[in-house]
């Protein structure tokens, strides 16, 4: 038997590798974008910043450090230098891969950081391993916006998984979803009609306020605001305001809000506050063309006739009167059952003298005859039966005008052309 030469015995004091083998090596050399290792091969082993990272932004000397140990995988033994090219990015895809199909097979709840932000979702990284979220299941909302995701963490489960095509979905929304249906449970055995809760305004519409109860939102009607009159929530409330709320009404899982709290009805006692003949102070709150509407204290509002203003005729309210101004005026009409409150200026004015026999004395009925005979109701309906008149007359000439114009262009059309 022959004795071995000296790079015979140097070759077999060396391990063997082939393409695909997992090896373990140590960083000898570190270069922004290129790795040296020693896989105890009799070649180094190159790792490039490609086969390192997805993320070409990275210097790799921010990435490890000299006398690193690594595991990395055999791309080629020999790159025709007598190079070993090695890749650390395909086995963490693999084992980023392996770890997803666990999480697949058992819907497991996987935390992942965004990386990007694309056009139809978000896409985030785990051991190299790429998942797209869509961005119909980001949120249990529609988000028009996605950046705020950007370099943030959140929890999500695979949906799909095929990655010999690359595709591996993920859903955040489903965990939002049950999360919601947790809390809504919990909400929902917790509270009670005529309970109080603390809440968050979440949105604001025309026609009233929805909730953040934690867990479920409840619906403050715009009727249910105030016991007076609200035009428009939107000048009321902004979203993210706190709120104290009473509950009204549970149906199921809808939930009826109220600010109209036990004990806090201004129209109790209404009768003895503003009796009829009492004069009031108050505010105009707001104002239509047949009347102003007066704030008596918050949540009782009446109504000043645009007939009871003065003696004078007076075209609307307007002309004399804006919002803001205050008014003093004798109530002439209270239904406490319906809440509704007339008020009378000419009522508070002095009697105009008129000349009488002497013999015939002047009662207290006469003096008040010109406002007691004034019945708001009525005078609130022929204004809008005028309103109404006004309008068809309106449609009537503008039909008679555009069929005498038809008529007029018919004739035109029918006159015989010079020859």
């Amino acid at each position: 038997m022959s004795e071995l030469t000296f790079d015979q015995m140097l070759d077999e004091s060396f391990k063997t590798i082939h393409n695909g083998d997992i090896v373990d090596g140590i960083v000898i050399d570190v270069k922004p974008d290129e790795i040296i290792l020693n896989i105890g091969y009799k070649a180094d082993g190159i790792l490039s910043k490609a086969e390192y990272s997805n993320n070409q932004a990275l210097d790799l000397t921010t990435c490890v450090n000299v006398g690193d140990e690594m595991e990395v995988k055999v791309l080629k033994v020999n790159d025709g230098d007598g190079q070993v090219l090695l890749t650390y990015k395909r086995l963490a895809q693999d084992k980023g891969n392996k770890k997803l199909e666990e999480a697949f097979n058992n819907q497991t709840v996987l935390t992942a950081k965004v990386v990007e932000v694309l056009n139809g979702g978000l896409s985030a990284v785990i051991e190299e391993s790429r998942v797209f979220i869509p961005a119909s299941l980001v949120s249990d909302t529609y988000e028009k916006d996605l950046s705020k995701y950007l370099d943030q963490e959140i929890d999500f489960v695979i949906t799909e998984f095929n990655p010999k095509r690359r595709r591996i979905i993920g859903d955040r929304k489903q965990l939002l979803v049950a999360e919601k249906q947790r809390k809504q449970k919990e909400l929902m055995e917790r509270i009670h009609v005529g309970d109080v809760v603390d809440g968050v305004v979440k949105n604001v519409t025309d026609f009233g306020v929805f909730v953040d109860l934690g867990g479920s939102d409840g619906l403050l009607h715009i009727s249910e605001i105030s016991w007076g009159r609200v035009e428009n929530p939107k000048k009321v409330f902004k979203p993210g305001q706190e709120l104290q709320v009473l509950i009204k009404e549970i149906n199921e899982n809808k939930i009826a809000l109220s600010l109209k709290f036990e004990g806090s009805n201004p129209w109790v006692d209404v009768d003895k506050k503003y009796a009829i003949g009492s004069v009031v102070t108050g505010k105009v709150a707001r104002m239509t063309d047949f009347g102003a509407f007066v704030e008596l204290e918050p949540g009782i509002d009446a109504l000043l006739h645009v007939s009871q203003i003065a003696r004078e005729h007076i075209n609307k309210p307007s002309d004399v009167l804006k919002v803001g101004d205050e008014v003093t005026a004798k109530v002439v009409d209270l239904k406490p059952e319906d809440k509704k409150i007339s008020l009378s200026i000419k009522a508070t004015l002095a009697p105009i003298e008129k000349e009488k026999p002497k013999e015939e004395a002047v009662s207290d009925d006469d003096e008040n005859e010109d406002f007691k005979s004034v019945d708001i109701e009525a005078e609130i309906a022929k204004e809008k039966e005028k309103e109404a008149k006004e309008a068809a007359k309106k449609a009537e000439e503008e039909a008679a005008a555009a069929a005498r114009e038809e008529a007029a262009e018919e004739t035109s059309d029918e006159e015989p052309k010079e020859e």
